[in-house]
């Protein structure tokens, strides 16, 4: 119950962000659908991969506004991994909610760590050099990770709140700075919902491990 009134209280204060900003109603429908997914993935509920699904067609729209070109595209993977990832946590799960939780291997580490810097790098340039991105290289960044960061999600791999933890950090300044302030503020959120998504993932982790 406490946790439900927390939930609508951050809501409440959004929708007041939202309001004292003038934030286009698409930006609310985005914020607030954003907010109620990320809460439901970090209690690995599945009503986060429905609610994630609209969130992205919202986002879509949006980023293309304001001509963040590579979020914008992200949202297409993030479409495709959504659905690919409410495949993945309803699959193998015994009578379990959702598939257990999982750790990432040092072979993928390695491997995602060469695709973070060789997309970034790749995708930073195609901006700066075909479209009239904002911020390319940052807005390639904050793009890549939060790929890699949905990838690990999909497959319920418990590194990916550390990875969206990075994400939220760096969204906050940017989309401050690109004066969507709601959405600023829902990445702030964000960052407080990994974190706990963070602690209550690893202690399900070594519970069940232990078990």
């Amino acid at each position: 119950m406490n946790k439900t009134w927390m939930m609508l209280g951050l809501l409440a204060v959004m929708l007041f962000i939202a309001y004292e900003t003038s934030s286009t109603t698409l930006e609310i429908i985005s914020t607030t659908t954003g907010l109620l997914c990320v809460w439901f993935t970090a209690r690995e509920n599945m009503w986060a991969w429905p609610i994630g699904l609209v969130n992205v067609g919202c986002f879509f729209y949006m980023f293309w506004e304001v001509k963040l070109y590579a979020d914008m595209t992200l949202q297409v993977f993030f479409f495709i991994l959504s659905i690919y990832g409410w495949v993945i946590w309803s699959t193998k799960r015994g009578k379990a909610k959702v598939r257990p939780t999982r750790r990432m291997t040092k072979s993928m580490m390695v491997t995602l760590g060469i695709l973070l810097v060789a997309v970034t790098l790749g995708w930073g340039y195609m901006l700066t050099q075909y479209t009239d991105a904002s911020i390319p290289y940052a807005d390639a960044l904050i793009a890549t990770l939060s790929m890699i960061a949905q990838y690990l999600l999909s497959y319920k791999i418990l590194e990916n709140w550390y990875v969206w933890i990075v994400v939220d950090v760096l969204s906050v300044y940017m989309y401050y700075y690109k004066g969507l302030h709601a959405l600023s503020f829902l990445y702030l959120v964000f960052l407080g919902i990994a974190i706990a998504g963070l602690i209550s993932w690893r202690r399900q982790y070594f519970t069940q491990k232990a078990a």
